[in-house]
Parts: structure tokens; C-alpha cells; sequence
């Protein structure tokens, strides 16, 4: 006991948001200090054994380049924990890193969530936490954090609507009184969308692209509705016949590659919507819907949801990092750490 307080002493209470795109580490006091690909490369001898090889920005840049005896795996997948020992090995890696490597400390940890994890997946995160050095583990789910991280007041007796589209999962809540009223995570989000432009270039041009360029085609021409200027983008890939070419690449491309997996989030939307009490209902008329996730930056994704759902949606300010600074302000106020995290 008196030890558990020692340690306590030294630790710095940190805040993770663990996306299946992107973590970003919080420590308290300091801010946002780490902001890397979700991304482990995992390097393996004749004996079988394995060792990582690198973490974050270095690992990604080796995804669909990496030879027989090393793999760039992503271990969390549509939200959840697909390999607990790489997980574990990566909050570690992420932990040290904050932290400068020492190891005597053991940190306050609180981890972002989708919201419609299982009690198994959330014992997954929790546990990857402690076994990678966490003293105590909390877990918040990224409707609310998402929520907290943009600003609106979650704490008033006033409906707010957030949709966080981030790599693995979107979600979307409804927030009143410090909870979430309503709440829907759905599995299609960057990810998705990045596989249906690849699914697309592949039918439409025979050319063969992995998901870092789907991802790259995404971020520089991608778009909702149609541009004033519409964008144009030259891509390299391997057609079916294995020969190495090059295909030009519209904005308006990716509106039909994307066309169905934005009409899965609006769907939910208004799925949402209509679950909403009247009263919060009348409350999302006036103040409208916020945008977070990197989904979020998508062009023209905010006015394409509005002309379905006919309400006002907004963008947040820095979308990319609302859940995390959510997350991190869990940790700065105690009395929404206890109201949001659950053990």
C-alpha cells in the first residue's frame, strides 16, 4: 500500500486515445505529446521468435514494403483489440516514450473507447494497460470524450450531437447532463472508406493499390459533394496483369468510390436522430450537429450530411484531436473522470 502511494508520487496521469488509425498519448499538465500511427513493424528470426521493430511513423512506412522476415501490423481493427500482445507492446512503447523511457514510473492511465464495445474487448484494453505498465486503468467511451474535446457543454441540461468518424468506427451520441443519451458505433469509417476507393480504382481501372495510397488518394482529392474546381490526382500501382502503371485520378472519382460508405454513416444518423427524445431533439435543432474524427476533413462531408438530415453540422476546431483533448480533460477534472469512466 504504502508503496502503490510511493509510485503514485512519481507517476504523471496519462490519457490515451487508442485508434485504429492513430494514437495519441495526453500527459496531465503537459498536453498532447505523442500523435502516431497505430502502426507496429514485428521483425522475426529462424527460432520463431519475434521482436518490434519499430512504432508509430517508422512503422508505417515500411506497410506493403517490408520483406518476408518483418510485418507492419496494425493491431487494432474496426475499433477493437485484434492482437492483445502487440497492443500491449505498443501502449508500452507509447508509455516509455512519454514517460523518457524510465521505467520506475507507472502512470493514472485513462483510455478512449468505442462505445459499442463488448465487457470482453473492454477487459482486452483495460488489461493491455496494466500489463504495459499502468497502475489503475479507466475507460470513456469516444462519443462522450469526442463531445468534450470539441467544446460543447456537456454538463448543461441541453442536447448536443456528435459524430466522430475516425479509422475503425464511427460514432455517434447524443449528450445531455454529463452522459450520453443515445449512442451508436458503427463499423465503417476511414478504413472503410479507404478500402472502397481501393475496391474502385481496381474495377474501374485495373490498377492494384494498397490502403496507405487508398488513404493518400482520400486526403488529397477526396470529396462529399461536387467542387467548384474539381481535383485531380496521379497515382502509381501494379494492374492485374502485373505490369507497373499509372492512372489520373478525380475528385469526382472518389465521390462515386465513397458514395456508400458515407451513405452508411447517414443512415446512422438519422437513425440516431430519430431516437432522439423530442425535447433534446429540439435542442439539436438549434445547435446543430458537430463533426469530429478524421473523417471529418473530409470536403464537403459536413454540407452532404446537412442536405440529408436537414440540420445545421459543423466541423470542430482541430477534428483529428477532439477526442483526445476530451480524454485529456477527463483527466484535468476529477469530477468528470468519475462521472464518464467506468471500471
Amino acid at each position: 500500500m504504502i508503496f502503490d502511494k510511493l509510485i503514485g508520487l512519481f507517476s504523471n496521469d496519462m490519457a490515451i486515445d487508442l485508434g485504429t488509425a492513430n494514437t495519441l498519448v495526453l500527459v496531465k499538465g503537459e498536453g498532447i505529446i505523442i500523435n502516431e500511427p497505430s502502426v507496429v513493424a514485428i521483425q522475426s528470426n529462424r527460432m520463431g521468435s519475434e521482436k518490434v521493430l519499430a512504432v508509430g511513423h517508422e512503422a508505417k512506412e515500411m506497410v506493403g514494403k517490408t520483406p518476408g522476415n518483418i510485418r507492419a501490423v496494425r493491431p487494432l481493427k474496426d475499433g477493437v483489440i485484434a492482437d492483445f500482445d502487440i497492443t500491449e507492446k505498443m501502449i508500452r512503447y507509447f508509455i516509455e516514450k512519454a514517460h523518457h523511457r524510465t521505467t520506475f514510473i507507472r502512470p493514472r492511465i485513462i483510455v478512449c473507447v468505442p462505445f459499442g464495445l463488448t465487457q470482453v474487448e473492454r477487459k482486452a484494453v483495460r488489461e493491455s494497460a496494466l500489463s504495459a505498465g499502468a497502475r489503475e486503468v479507466f475507460l470513456i467511451e469516444e462519443p462522450m470524450a469526442a463531445a468534450i474535446g470539441a467544446g460543447l457543454p456537456v454538463k448543461e441540461p441541453h442536447g448536443n450531437l456528435v459524430v466522430d468518424i475516425g479509422g475503425g468506427t464511427t460514432e455517434i451520441g447524443v449528450v445531455s447532463l454529463g452522459g450520453l443519451v443515445i449512442s451508436k458505433s458503427i463499423r465503417t469509417a476511414g478504413d472503410t472508406i479507404d478500402q472502397a476507393i481501393a475496391d474502385y480504382v481496381k474495377r474501374k481501372y485495373n490498377l492494384l493499390i494498397g490502403d496507405r495510397v487508398a488513404e493518400e488518394i482520400k486526403i488529397e482529392v477526396g470529396s462529399a459533394l461536387p467542387l467548384s474546381e474539381e481535383l485531380l490526382t496521379v497515382i502509381n500501382g501494379r494492374d492485374q496483369s502485373g505490369f507497373l502503371s499509372s492512372v489520373e485520378l478525380s475528385s469526382e472519382d472518389t465521390r462515386e468510390a465513397m458514395k456508400e460508405p458515407l451513405r452508411e454513416i447517414a443512415e446512422a444518423l438519422k437513425d440516431i436522430l430519430e431516437q432522439t427524445p423530442p425535447d433534446l431533439a429540439g435542442d439539436i435543432v438549434e445547435n446543430g450537429i458537430v463533426l469530429t474524427g478524421g473523417g471529418a476533413l473530409i470536403r464537403m462531408l459536413d454540407k452532404y450530411l446537412s442536405d440529408i438530415v436537414k440540420l445545421p453540422i459543423y466541423v470542430a476546431e482541430e477534428p483529428l484531436l477532439a477526442v483526445a483533448k476530451g480524454t485529456g480533460r477527463a483527466l484535468e477534472e476529477i469530477d468528470i473522470l468519475q462521472q464518464l469512466a467506468y471500471d
